[in-house]
């Protein structure tokens, strides 16, 4: 009899539907596990989450509905002109802006951060004046540097309104980024590290460039792609010292960039569908460099190497 009843019970468990209200079930016992403090911040924090996913949900799908539509072949002709409102002269200008802006800054701010952080005193004024310095230069915002850029580079060097002028004065922008991110990397390396390379015989020097910059290679290429994203996205500081001519522009000319010539389109008031298409590109090249230069931090990490 026993034997009968327990077969028919696990037949009906496993004929009776389950509810969709299960989940919900389970959280709603979690949170009345839950004391009021408790509860309080798990609902800040899940409505913080959901406000942040949503709120970059809501901005690329604007950009999105508002601008693939109005992708077209002309938008991407090497000539601009009043017709097709191309930005490809725009966008071979972003990439060359990027590229010599970090070819300038890179290399200051990582040798700059091994100075500071294997050679120098840390407990020195001067190092913490230039930790200071860097840090509050972060900070200020980049109509400042433009108008920097206008008066030294543009005025007192000669330049004029050209590359050459807009990208020094990017480079000068994003230096404090990856020098401070470059020196927090090489502070995470190990100690041990260091101890070992030094007790196999080898200098200051090799260990530096053998053992320590390798293994802080992920924090310094996201130094980079802040400093990337920051160098694409820019504006205020280009008006005052690249121009906004559009055309292809060699390092003495001036040129605009993607978000100049967005930033152009949208201030004529003529061109509002080809300036959402801009940004449309614009937000392509942003995660494109992004999801490439997270891949490469991946790849060259030596923890993941096998």
């Amino acid at each position: 009899m026993s034997e009968i009843t327990l077969k028919q019970t696990q037949q009906s468990a496993l004929t009776q539907p389950k509810s969709i209200f299960s989940p919900l079930s389970k959280v709603w016992q979690e949170l009345r596990q839950k004391d009021g403090l408790s509860l309080f911040f798990y609902i800040i924090v899940r409505l913080a989450i959901f406000t942040s996913v949503a709120t970059f949900a809501f901005i690329i799908g604007y950009i999105l509905y508002n601008g693939v539509g109005y992708l077209s072949p002309k938008l991407f002709e090497l000539t601009y002109t009043s017709e097709n409102v191309s930005m490809m002269p725009a966008i071979i200008n972003t990439i060359t802006m990027v590229l010599l802006s970090l070819f300038i800054a890179t290399p200051v701010g990582i040798f700059g951060a091994i100075f500071l952080e294997e050679y120098a005193n840390s407990q020195s004024r001067v190092v913490r004046l230039i930790v200071v310095a860097a840090e509050t230069l972060t900070g200020i915002p980049s109509i400042v540097y433009g108008l920097f850029g206008y008066l030294a580079f543009v005025i007192y060097f000669g330049f004029g309104f050209s590359f050459l002028a807009g990208a020094l004065t990017l480079a000068i922008m994003v230096l404090p980024l990856i020098l401070r991110n470059t020196q927090e990397a090489i502070k995470a390396v190990p100690i041990l590290y260091k101890e070992a390379s030094f007790g196999l015989g080898a200098g200051r020097l090799r260990t530096i460039f053998v053992i320590i910059l390798p293994c802080a290679i992920s924090g310094i290429l996201a130094g980079v792609i802040l400093s990337v994203g920051r160098i694409v996205g820019e504006s205020a500081a280009l008006l005052y010292t690249a121009g906004t001519v559009a055309q292809v522009a060699d390092i003495g000319d001036s040129g605009r960039t993607l978000s100049v010539h967005m930033y152009a389109l949208l201030s004529e008031g003529q061109y509002m569908e080809q300036a959402y298409a801009t940004a449309v590109i614009l937000l392509i090249i942003v995660i494109g460099i992004n999801f490439v230069s997270n891949m490469l931090a991946r790849y060259l990490d030596p923890n993941k190497l096998k």
